[in-house]
């Protein structure tokens, strides 16, 4: 470890503060790195005159094993300019082992052009007379006669009696010292308020760092979501979420971002959000084999697009199913199975059900509907048609009043926080027992009131909307038109008069 040389006096190697303690190790890994931080004074020997096995002796060797230990380069000097220590990391960024540098008379010939002596070595010396530290940047000779541009750290080195004995310079090559800096204002960049969020997850799944965009997402404070469960943050979509960050603990991060629809609880209610995530295993650089630090998790709330997309692609759809359904009715001679065979395209993706009532008189009459225990097609009602027993209040009912169309769920009705609480909200209303979602809508044509159709969805899937609405409509009028032309032409079993 004998890489710097004892002068055998009692000197402080730092700047004018107090000694710290040896162990302590900065950013750059060790006393007095480049950075400025770490142990300022530390003794470069323990006095003469120490026998073998001495305090002295282990203090000196102590001493050469924190030089040798850092990862920045240092080197130090007398009073009267003579290099007194040199450790590895100097050795390995100028070629010049501690041998060769130890006892050399400031750095002209050898580790500095002779043109450039001079200056450099006023400027290094000049740490005597100033307290703190002062930073250069030189251009230094390696071994091999390249130069190598490294920014310095000088401070002067106090005696016993506390005058400058000396100047200690750490030193590293600029463009490592760049690259750190670097990576130290990205990282706080990416901690502030950019346009996505990042979240640093501890190797328990708890966020322990939360920029500003992720806060507002997750709907909480930056501090007040250290630590917490993500659980208590999201209602829906947390297994998943936590399955991912635990696979990129275990296997590293995926190649590609993913995307992950979250119901999460806010003072506002409930909220459902789409996030396109992608995620890094963060790892310590101070181990040599890579210890598990967390995930960093960055993401962006692309709900509105998702959304958008979502409704471009079903309104292409519920434009083709229109667009074919318009070919087949053109083929129908029946007015009523053209009527029957626009609402067998217009249910694929939209409903599980639909019913057609038409008005006899003052009453609704079934004249056409799928099958109430399976998936079918819309066929006529068989033997006739059969009155239906609305009561007060039914959707289709208020439809016909209303000459529009009318949305209900069971979730609206008393009683159907469970599925026999939406079976009979549903019997009640006269419709199939999986009926959780119904839409009724006006039959209109020539101005006057045909009917009613109504759609109707299981529990299994979200309520109708008003996009579904207008869709209806379009489907409504189109079968009103239908019905229209059978009674007109006196056409169509169970079409009435």
């Amino acid at each position: 470890m004998g890489a710097s040389r004892s002068s055998g006096t009692t000197d402080a190697l730092g700047p004018d503060e107090e000694p710290d303690e040896p162990g302590r190790a900065d950013g750059q890994g060790g006393p007095g790195g480049p950075d400025g931080q770490g142990a300022s004074s530390v003794p470069l020997d323990s006095g003469s005159g120490a026998g073998p096995g001495s305090g002295a002796d282990s203090g000196a060797e102590l001493l050469a094993a924190l030089l040798d230990g850092m990862d920045a380069a240092l080197c130090a000097f007398d009073a009267g300019g003579t290099v007194t220590h040199w450790n590895r990391e100097a050795e390995r960024i100028l070629g010049w082992s501690a041998q060769e540098a130890v006892g050399r008379t400031g750095f002209a010939g050898w580790a500095v052009r002779r043109a450039d002596a001079h200056e450099v070595q006023g400027r290094l010396m000049a740490a005597m007379d100033a307290p703190g530290r002062q930073v250069h940047e030189f251009a230094l000779l390696r071994k091999d006669g390249s130069r190598v541009l490294v920014r310095t750290q000088s401070a002067r080195v106090l005696g016993a009696g506390g005058k400058p004995a000396g100047v200690y310079c750490a030193f590293s090559e600029v463009h490592a010292q760049i690259d750190l800096e670097r990576a130290i204002a990205l990282s706080e960049a990416l901690l502030e308020d950019v346009s996505w969020g990042v979240v640093l997850v501890d190797v328990d799944l708890r966020p322990t760092v939360v920029n500003a965009y992720a806060a507002r997402a997750l709907g909480g404070s930056r501090t007040g979501l250290l630590g917490r469960p993500l659980g208590e943050l999201v209602v829906q979509g947390v297994e998943e979420l936590e399955a991912a960050l635990a696979h990129v603990l275990a296997e590293g991060a995926p190649g590609a971002p993913a995307e992950f629809w979250v119901t999460l609880r806010t003072a506002e209610g409930e909220r459902r959000r789409c996030w396109r995530s992608g995620f890094l295993r963060l790892a310590s650089p101070l181990t040599e084999e890579p210890v598990p630090l967390g995930v960093g998790w960055m993401f962006r709330d692309v709900t509105a697009k998702k959304l958008a997309q979502q409704e471009a692609d079903r309104l292409r759809f519920r434009t083709g199913q229109l667009h074919r359904a318009a070919r087949t009715v053109s083929e129908c001679e029946d007015p009523m199975e053209a009527a029957t065979s626009l609402l067998d395209f217009a249910l694929a993706g939209f409903a599980d059900h639909v019913l057609l009532d038409l008005m006899e008189g003052e009453r609704l009459v079934r004249t056409a509907a799928t099958p109430a225990d399976a998936p079918g097609p819309c066929l006529l009602v068989a033997g006739g048609s059969i009155p239906v027993r609305y009561g007060p209040g039914h959707p289709a009912l208020q439809a016909v009043e209303r000459t529009g169309s009318v949305r209900t769920s069971a979730g609206a009705g008393a009683g159907a926080g469970d599925p026999e609480g939406a079976a009979a909200w549903a019997a009640e209303r006269r419709w199939p027992r999986d009926a959780a979602h119904a839409l009724s809508t006006v039959l209109r044509s020539r101005g006057r009131t045909l009917g009613v159709l109504t759609f109707l969805r299981a529990a299994n899937r979200t309520a109708f909307e008003r996009p579904d609405t207008a869709y209806a409509e379009t489907v409504a009028a189109r079968v009103a038109g239908a019905v229209d032309l059978a009674r007109a032409v006196g056409s169509g079993s169970g079409a009435g008069e």
